[in-house]
């Protein structure tokens, strides 16, 4: 019996990781490649916006992040790295969603939720970035 709930949370962590690799690294694509147009934004997400773009570095390189974290959760390598890497980023979103624009509110926790699964999943790897020296 536990063999099978061992293959059945494999299965999950793979599914989980794929859908993050994917949203990740399509988000990436679309923003490099202007694929859609931007929003027409008020307010202080308007004013957050403004306020990245006028950085002229920040999404390059968040997007970047993106792309290469994505490119690991699909692949399969690096999961835990890119796990961590990628939590300040997922942490953004979530409050971007909660403070400025509840519409993409979903997605953000769903990332919050994967990316505590995939930790979850992974635990073992995280015991030596909690040991006192």
């Amino acid at each position: 019996m536990v063999a099978v709930e061992d293959f059945e949370m494999k299965i999950a962590g793979i599914v989980v990781r794929t859908l993050m690799g994917l949203l990740f690294i399509w988000g990436s694509i679309a923003f490099f490649f202007h694929m859609y147009p931007k929003p027409e934004l008020t307010g202080n997400l308007k004013i957050f916006n403004e306020g990245i773009d006028a950085s002229g570095y920040l999404m390059v390189l968040v997007k970047s992040v993106e792309l290469i974290c994505g490119i690991a959760f699909l692949s399969g390598r690096f999961v835990t790295l890119a796990s961590v890497v990628i939590a300040p980023i997922i942490v953004n979103i979530l409050c971007v969603h909660i403070f400025l624009d509840h519409t993409g509110l979903p997605v953000a926790i769903f990332l919050v939720l994967a990316n505590g699964f995939l930790a979850y999943l992974n635990r073992e790897n995280y015991k030596s970035l909690f040991v006192v020296k």
